[in-house]
């Protein structure tokens, strides 16, 4: 058995200059850490059948879900269900860390809005 941490797993950017780190990725499910610099944002999507968790392990992140808004700090997390348009956002001046659960996998399972 492994350890994995995001030393020696694939890392991968995205967004506004974000990274990511691919800990785990099956089909049925994916893990992934994920940092956002200060004044960072997503864009609008949705995804057709993953669920998709969110927990901030440091910063604070603004999360915008089919019209709603949600500010989470570290020590929280929120849930997305599928269908649910939706984005991650980094509005203070300090880097956003958290981490990333979807189910089944976000593989070619993301639509993005206007």
């Amino acid at each position: 058995m492994n350890t994995i941490s995001k030393e020696n797993c694939e890392h991968y950017k995205w967004g506004d200059n974000c990274d990511g780190w691919v800990l785990v990725d099956t089909d049925e499910r994916s893990v992934k850490q994920e940092l956002m610099p200060p004044n960072a944002n997503e864009q609008f999507h949705y995804h057709q059948f993953a669920t998709q968790f969110f927990y901030i392990l440091k910063g604070s992140a603004m999360f915008y879900i089919d019209g709603s808004i949600q500010m989470l700090n570290a020590g929280q997390g929120i849930e997305v269900h599928p269908k649910q348009k939706h984005r991650i956002s980094n509005h203070s001046e300090a880097d956003l860390e958290f981490i990333l659960y979807s189910h089944p996998s976000t593989k070619n399972d993301r639509i993005n809005c206007d």
